[in-house]
C-alpha cells in the first residue's frame, strides 16, 4: 500500500482548475464581511452622485421654466387664464420636472448594477441579513425594484415560492423609497441641509438622502420581524440562486431602461400631476373677493410686540390665498399636523399627494406662486420655501421651514403609503382588500409618529 502511494505520488499530478474572472471577484463581493461593506459603499456612491451630478442640469431646467413663466406673464393680460398657465401648469408641473436629472442618474446606477450581474450577488448577501426577520434573499430583488417603483416591485414577488415570505415582502415593499419620493427629499435637502463635506469624502446632503433610503429599509426589517411573530412560521427552505457571470453593461440596454423610466415619469407629470395641479390651482385661486385681512390675522398682528414686515402687512395675494377654498380647508385641518411643525400649506400639500407622492412639490409650487409678493423676478421654489413665514397663530411672522420641519416632511413621506397605484397592486397580488387597507393604516401611523418624533426632537435641539 505504501509502495503504491509512493508510485502514485511520483506519476500523478493534481492541478487546480483555473478560477474564472467572476469567481475571483466573488471572493471579495460575496465575502461575509467585505461583501456587505462593498454593498453599502456602492449605495452611498449612488446617492452622492444623485446630488453632485444633477445640480447643473436642474439649475438649467429651473431657469428655463422661470423664464417661460415670465414670458407668458409679459405676453398675456392678468386674469385667471394667465394665472392657470404660470402658477398652475408651469409653476406646478415645472416644479416636478426639474427633478428629472436626479431620477435619470438613479436609474442609470440601478440599470448598471442589474446589467452587470451584481444584483444576484446582493440578493445572496441579503439572505444572510434577512433570514432572521422573516424575509429571504429572494425578497431583495422585489425590494430593490421598489426603489424605482413599488408597482413592479410588488409584482416581482411572484418569484418567491414561500407564501409567507411573499406576503411579508409585499407588505413592506412600499417602505422602499421609490423615485416619486426623490423630488420630496431633494427639494427639502437642497433648501435646508447645508452642503458640507463629511470625512473629506462624502457631503452632508448625500448622506441625508442615503439616510432616507436606509430608513425605509430599516423600518421594513422591523415590520417584517413583527409580522413573523404573527404569521404562521414554516420550516425555511434553502436559498438557491444561479450566479451569472459578470459582464460589462451595454449602453443600449442601460439607455433603454433609463429612457423607459424617464418617459413614465414625464407621462405621470403630464397626466396625473397636471390634473391634480389644475384642481389645486382652482381651489387656491377661487373664490375671488375681498382681500382685506381677516379679523383673526389683524388681532394676532396687534398682539405681537415686534412683528416682522412680512407678518405686519400680508400682501393682497397672501390674503386671497388664505381665504380661498384650499386655504380654508388647510386651516381647518392644520391643528392635526401642527405638532409635526406644518402650517396649512404643507398640510394641504401632503393631503393632495395621497394619489401620487410627488404631487406635494407641484402643490407647493402652485401655492407659493399664487402667494406672490409682487417681485418682478420669479424665485425658485427653494427660495420661496426658505422665505416662507407663518401668516397666523402664535408663530406669526416666524419662518415656516427649517431643518427640523424638512426632516419631519421627509420622514413622513419616507414611511407613508401615498400611492394609489401601489395599494391597488397589493390588492391584485393578494386577492384581498384587507392587505392594502392594513398597509395604508400601518404606514400612515408610522409616518405620523415618525415625523412627530423627529420634529419634536430636532426643534428642541435648536434646528
Amino acid at each position: 500500500m505504501e509502495q503504491a502511494q509512493r508510485i502514485a505520488a511520483q506519476v500523478v499530478r493534481q492541478t487546480r482548475p483555473a478560477r474564472s474572472y467572476s469567481e475571483r471577484l466573488d471572493r471579495f463581493i460575496l465575502h461575509p464581511v467585505l461583501g456587505p461593506v462593498i454593498l453599502v459603499v456602492v449605495l452611498l456612491t449612488m446617492f452622492q452622485s444623485v446630488f453632485a451630478w444633477a445640480e447643473p442640469v436642474m439649475a438649467f431646467i429651473d431657469g428655463f421654466f422661470g423664464s417661460l413663466a415670465g414670458l407668458v406673464e409679459s405676453a398675456m393680460p392678468a386674469g385667471p387664464l394667465r394665472s392657470l398657465l404660470t402658477d398652475g401648469v408651469i409653476g406646478g408641473v415645472g416644479s416636478v420636472i426639474v427633478f428629472l436629472p436626479q431620477i435619470v442618474i438613479l436609474f442609470v446606477f440601478i440599470s448598471i448594477l442589474e446589467d452587470s450581474g451584481y444584483l444576484p450577488r446582493a440578493a445572496f448577501l441579503a439572505d444572510r441579513l434577512f433570514s432572521w426577520c422573516g424575509l429571504s434573499g429572494k425578497s431583495l430583488i422585489p425590494l430593490l425594484t421598489s426603489f424605482a417603483c413599488g408597482v413592479p416591485g410588488i409584482m416581482a414577488t411572484r418569484t418567491i415560492d414561500d407564501r409567507r415570505v411573499r406576503l411579508t415582502t409585499i407588505l413592506v415593499a412600499p417602505l422602499m423609497s421609490c423615485s416619486a419620493r426623490l423630488p420630496v427629499y431633494s427639494i427639502m435637502i437642497a433648501a435646508f441641509i447645508p452642503y458640507r463635506t463629511v470625512l473629506g469624502i462624502f457631503n452632508l446632503q448625500g448622506l441625508a438622502l442615503a439616510a432616507m433610503y436606509f430608513l425605509g429599509v430599516f423600518v421594513a426589517v422591523i415590520v417584517s420581524l413583527v409580522m413573523s411573530r404573527f404569521v404562521h412560521r414554516r420550516a425555511r427552505g434553502s436559498f438557491l440562486m444561479e450566479m451569472p457571470a459578470y459582464r460589462m453593461p451595454t449602453l443600449a440596454v442601460v439607455g433603454m431602461r433609463v429612457w423607459t423610466r424617464a418617459r413614465m415619469f414625464l407621462v405621470r407629470a403630464g397626466t396625473i400631476i397636471l390634473a391634480i395641479t389644475i384642481i389645486i390651482w382652482a381651489l387656491s385661486y377661487y373664490p375671488r373677493g375681498d382681500t382685506q385681512p381677516p379679523a383673526e390675522t389683524a388681532a394676532l398682528q396687534e398682539s405681537v410686540s415686534s412683528p416682522s414686515a412680512e407678518a405686519e402687512n400680508l400682501s393682497a395675494a397672501s390674503r386671497q390665498l388664505r381665504n380661498s377654498y384650499l386655504g380654508r380647508a388647510g386651516r381647518f385641518l392644520e391643528p392635526v399636523f401642527r405638532p409635526l411643525g406644518w402650517d396649512w400649506k404643507i398640510t394641504v400639500g401632503a393631503l393632495a399627494s395621497f394619489p401620487a407622492r410627488e404631487v406635494i412639490i407641484a402643490t407647493l409650487g402652485t401655492i407659493y406662486n399664487l402667494d406672490d409678493t409682487g417681485s418682478e423676478n420669479r424665485q425658485s421654489l427653494v427660495t420661496r420655501l426658505r422665505e416662507a413665514r407663518w401668516d397666523h397663530g402664535p408663530k406669526l411672522g416666524q419662518p415656516v421651514f427649517g431643518p427640523a420641519v424638512a426632516l419631519s416632511i421627509m420622514v413622513f413621506f419616507a414611511l407613508c403609503a401615498q400611492c394609489a397605484a401601489t395599494l391597488v397592486t397589493i390588492r391584485q397580488e393578494t386577492g384581498r382588500w384587507i392587505y392594502p387597507v392594513a398597509t395604508f393604516a400601518y404606514m400612515t401611523t408610522l409616518a405620523y409618529v415618525g415625523a412627530l418624533v423627529v420634529y419634536q426632537v430636532f426643534s428642541r435641539l435648536g434646528w
